[in-house]
């Protein structure tokens, strides 16, 4: 089992969907990330910062699923990092109603002393500069370093990002930042062009139409299960990656070969995640749930076919 290591917000969201609205509650990429990968008992560090009006239960909630919060800077007179969207009907676009940097805008990340040597790295959504300065910290490079973006930083930091795109291993992003990104609309001739920034493997996730793994020539499909509900897509993406990272780190195997089980076990989890609004559906998850969860994806995908 190798150690991990996640980056990214924790943080408050304010969401509106169709289903319905929820005041201020538990959000921000790396507490996604770090509830997914919890899912697999490895040794996750988080590193972030909150301030003082975070609530001590969120707190608990991290640490009770065996997450160590050490490398999360407490910033006493500070507020916690803040976004409100609502979704339209379609559940695929939102808008952005308020976004509160607070403590966030002087955030210098600390890795603690006893992760410098953890062999798996999840860059969560940050600032590239951020996500660069975690990995300058490192006693050494990452076995894999994963980074997730998003366009917001290629508009306005694109040379930091493909800076630290350079140093990555794994880039996870969604198909509409992939064409950003390359220029290029064909998703197999986007993903190449990545390839030449830096990263052995990319990622393109394309929401509820499933997500791609490509490395060198291979490809590598995987649908998103069939759900009869989706009541908030937030943090779907980070689950992924939380899964994907969780999974990796629990298994210690790199190879393209088992990334096509860390990227089954991400949208599996992500599944769960869109259920509920906020991090409800990841907080009370059981293994049992996850296990029936994968049998279906199996049923789904698997078929035998005579070729004639």
């Amino acid at each position: 089992m190798s150690k991990l290591v996640v980056v990214g917000t924790v943080a408050f969201d304010a969401i509106e969907t169709p289903f319905g609205k929820t005041d201020k509650i538990l959000g921000g990429a790396a507490t996604y990330i770090g509830l997914s990968a919890s899912n697999f008992n490895v040794d996750a560090a988080l590193v972030s910062v909150v301030g003082g009006d975070f609530p001590q239960e969120h707190l608990d909630l991290l640490t009770g699923k065996n997450l160590d919060i050490s490398g999360v800077e407490i910033v006493e007179d500070g507020k916690t990092f803040f976004w409100s969207g609502k979704y339209h009907n379609d559940m695929n676009s939102r808008d952005t109603l308020v976004t509160e940097l607070n403590v966030l805008e002087h955030f210098n990340p600390v890795v603690p002393e006893s992760y410098k040597d953890a062999e798996i790295v999840m860059l969560g959504n940050l600032h590239p500069l951020v996500q660069q300065g975690v990995l300058d910290q490192m006693n050494a490079k990452p076995k894999l370093a994963i980074l997730d973006t998003m366009n917001f930083w290629m508009d306005i930091a694109l040379d930091d990002l493909l800076n630290v795109i350079k140093n990555v291993d794994v880039i996870t992003i969604n198909d509409e930042e992939a064409r950003q990104l390359t220029g290029e609309y064909s998703l197999v001739v986007a993903a190449r062009k990545i390839h030449t920034m830096g990263p052995k493997y990319v990622v393109i996730k394309k929401g509820e139409h499933g997500a791609l793994l490509f490395h060198d020539d291979n490809v590598f499909y995987a649908p998103a299960l069939p759900l009869e509900e989706v009541f908030d897509p937030t943090g779907a993406g980070d689950t992924f990656a939380g899964g994907f990272a969780g999974y990796i780190a629990k298994t210690g195997d790199t190879s393209f070969e088992n990334m096509k089980n860390a990227v089954i076990y991400g949208s599996t989890l992500a599944s769960f995640c869109v259920e509920k609004f906020g991090t409800e559906r990841m907080e009370s998850l059981t293994r049992e749930e996850v296990n029936k969860r994968l049998q279906q994806f199996k049923d789904l995908t698997q078929f035998d076919i005579k070729l004639t």
